[in-house]
C-alpha cells in the first residue's frame, strides 16, 4: 500500500488506463473487463483491476491536474510496478477542424509548468508519447466511427483560463486540444522508462464554443477506451 493507495502487492496490473475521474474509471471496468475487483478507493480515487480478452488490466482514477495525477503515477511506477499507462479523458479543441466526439492521440505535449519543471530547471524539456502505442492506437482508431486526429496538445494548470493570448498561440502553432495532465504524465514515463499515451475524446470546443451533453458522453468515451485496449495490447 502507499499513501494515496490502497491495493496490495499483485492487485495491480501491469497497465493502467487512467480516466480524471474516479466514476469513469468504475464505469469503464464495468463496461470493458470481466472478474471486475476493486483495488483501491483511498480518498474515493477508484481503481478497479480485470480482464479484458485474458489480459489484466487496472482503471485508475487520476484526478484533475498535473500535480494530482503526478502522485498516482509516482506510487504507481514506484511501489507497483506498473510499465505502461494510458491517460483515457475529455479535452478542449482548439483547431476549427477538430469537431465535438473527435478522438487526439496526443503525440506531444507542451505545457507552461508541470510538477517536474524545477527538475528540469532552464531547459525547455518536450515530452512526448511512447511511438509504439501511438502507432497501435491509431491503427486500432481506423476501425472506429470517430475521426481521429494525431498531433500536439497543451496541458493546462488552469480549467478557467484568462489566458486568451496564450490560447491564440498555441492555435497558430497547430495545438490540436487542451487538457490538464498529459505533460507529466509523459515526462514521468519517460523518466522511469514506462510507456504513455493520452487519447483523449474532444468534449468541448475553445474556438465553436459547443459542448458535448453529458447524457451523450459514454458512447463516444466507449470508443476512446477501446482504442486504448487495443493499443495496449496490439
Amino acid at each position: 500500500m502507499t499513501v494515496h493507495i490502497g491495493a496490495k502487492n499483485g492487485e495491480v496490473a501491469d497497465t493502467v488506463l487512467m480516466p480524471g475521474d474516479p466514476m469513469r474509471a468504475k464505469w469503464a471496468a464495468e463496461k470493458f473487463l470481466s472478474n471486475i475487483k476493486e483495488v483501491n478507493s483511498v480518498r474515493g480515487m477508484l481503481g478497479f483491476t480485470g480482464e479484458w480478452k485474458k489480459n489484466i488490466v487496472t482503471f485508475q482514477g487520476s484526478g484533475m491536474g498535473m500535480p494530482s495525477l503526478s502522485i498516482y503515477v509516482n506510487e504507481l511506477i514506484k511501489t507497483y510496478k506498473v510499465k505502461t499507462f494510458i491517460r483515457i479523458g475529455s479535452a478542449g479543441g482548439m483547431q476549427k477542424k477538430i469537431k465535438i466526439r473527435d478522438i487526439v492521440l496526443a503525440m506531444t505535449a507542451t505545457s507552461l509548468s508541470t510538477p517536474s519543471s524545477s527538475i528540469f530547471k532552464e531547459i525547455n524539456f518536450a515530452p512526448s508519447a511512447d511511438f509504439n502505442l501511438l502507432m497501435n492506437a491509431y491503427k486500432a482508431s481506423q476501425l472506429k466511427e470517430s475521426p481521429v486526429h494525431v498531433g500536439g496538445i497543451y496541458s493546462s494548470d488552469t480549467f478557467y483560463d484568462e489566458r486568451e493570448d496564450l490560447n491564440k498561440e498555441m492555435v497558430r502553432h497547430g495545438i490540436l486540444a487542451v487538457e490538464m495532465e498529459t505533460a507529466e504524465l509523459y515526462n514521468l514515463a519517460l523518466r522511469y522508462q514506462c510507456r504513455a499515451l493520452s487519447i483523449l475524446t474532444i468534449s468541448d470546443h475553445l474556438i465553436t464554443g459547443e459542448a458535448l451533453p453529458s447524457n451523450e458522453r459514454e458512447r463516444s468515451f466507449g470508443e476512446m477506451v477501446e482504442i486504448a485496449l487495443e493499443a495496449a495490447f496490439y
